[in-house]
């Protein structure tokens, strides 16, 4: 029997291929991986398969065709067994490839539907999930108009929004007029004129994410993570998750039946599911969900089944699921674990940093992976899309992986010209 061959979507900076390339490798699946980036560049920078995820339809004749090409007259070259997209700018990509395929996928509106804020925001809201009030505007708005018609609507506090931008790129919070007139003057400077946009009102209370699995029965609930910091703005920059989450059980059942009921109501029918909520005295609120999994290099301190020296990374499980192959345990490992995700403190060049070697010794801490590059521009939130790197620490109790993440980012110095800061 020939090997199984996933094709993996992707873009030129996700931190996640090469997880998944491993993943694939271990399980003895073949990974043929296609980036984001236009054929010709593409070529230029030896990517095998190049298209443009902006125009998915474009994109995911010219995969196929190009799929086609390489196999030549035997259709046994031809086949795949799955089509997974890394990052959600090629979720609709990959619904469209694997439909063309005949491949188990989402449909294309609900791929397209978790990716897309205002699109998301209006099916939830068709199917009686819980969000808050939200409209859509557009950045050549008359200013005084948009504030008028938000102030009616929604009022304050509430959140300003890209429709397609990730990891809380550009969403800003006002609670005055002032500061909604400011986010988006700078949510426009971002994403430019006659874009898109939402205004929705502001959650209070704490987050959690939300890490499953989908199939035709049910959501499997592989981790739920709590997010100690506080998210209250103006700009929402996550940096610590741990599980196992410290809620009481009836609440975290809760958040399982209403993530799931939400990717429901988007039609997503199967793989990886992260979502996003909120907590407070009226149970969960969705933020968000998204039809892939967690990430930067988060997922690293996921690991399933209980054998030692015999667990699955959640790329294998994903895969597994993808493929066809039989699912290992679902079930976390017994140790608490957390990840930091290390956030840019200011704008500038990054030239030095110390440090590392003394937060890595620090009880609990797993590794320590700085994604920045020295002299590389750095950029915060909410203009901003990556962090300085990844702290990851396990422990007997999500309080003392915690308490480890704090004390190893303590540790950690990184020097900033501010004098070559980037305009913003």
């Amino acid at each position: 029997m020939p090997p199984k061959r996933a094709l993996l979507l992707t873009t030129p900076n996700s931190y996640r291929t090469q997880d998944y390339i491993d993943a694939a490798a271990k399980l003895g699946i073949e990974a043929v991986v296609a980036v984001d980036l236009p054929r010709m560049l593409a070529e230029e920078w030896n990517f095998p398969l190049g298209a443009d995820f902006s125009h998915p339809e474009q994109a995911a004749n010219h995969i196929v065709e190009a799929l086609e090409t390489s196999g030549g007259s035997d259709n046994a070259e031809v086949r795949y067994d799955a089509v997974l997209a890394l990052d959600d700018s090629g979720s609709r990509v990959a619904a469209l490839v694997a439909d063309a395929l005949g491949l188990p996928h989402n449909d294309p509106i609900a791929a397209e539907a978790a990716r897309n804020k205002f699109r998301m925001r209006t099916m939830l809201a068709a199917c009686g999930s819980p969000i808050p009030e939200f409209g859509e505007f557009r950045t050549s708005d008359n200013l005084k108009e948009i504030i008028a018609r938000a102030e009616e609507k929604i009022g304050y506090p509430c959140v300003v929004k890209p429709e397609e931008l990730n990891g809380s790129r550009g969403v800003i919070r006002a609670n005055l007029r002032c500061e909604l007139a400011s986010g988006v003057r700078r949510l426009t400077s971002l994403i430019g004129d006659e874009q898109p946009f939402l205004i929705e009102g502001y959650i209070p209370g704490v987050e959690v994410a939300f890490e499953g699995l989908l199939d035709s029965d049910r959501l499997h609930c592989l981790a739920l993570f709590d997010k100690p910091d506080p998210l209250e703005g103006p700009y929402f920059e996550e940096t610590i998750y741990v599980t196992p989450s410290r809620l009481p059980p009836e609440m975290q059942n809760q958040i399982a039946e209403t993530t799931e009921a939400a990717a429901r109501g988007l039609g997503l029918q199967t793989g990886p599911i992260h979502a996003e909520l909120r907590i407070n005295a009226e149970g969960p609120w969705i933020v968000e969900v998204a039809g892939r999994s967690i990430g930067g290099l988060c997922s690293r301190i996921l690991r399933f089944g209980m054998e030692v020296g015999n667990t699955s990374s959640l790329e294998e499980l994903i895969l597994r699921q993808a493929c066809g192959l039989p699912l290992e345990s679902l079930e976390r490992e017994s140790h608490a674990g957390g990840v930091m995700m290390i956030p840019i403190p200011e704008g500038g060049i990054l030239r030095r940093m110390n440090g590392v070697k003394e937060a890595k010794r620090v009880a609990g801490i797993e590794d320590i992976q700085i994604t920045a590059r020295l002299n590389q521009s750095l950029v915060p939130l909410p203009e901003g899309d990556a962090y300085l790197g990844f702290i990851f620490a396990k422990g007997l109790s999500p309080a003392e992986v915690e308490r480890a993440l704090r004390q190893a980012h303590s540790l950690l110095q990184f020097e900033i010209d501010p004098e070559i800061a980037l305009v913003q």
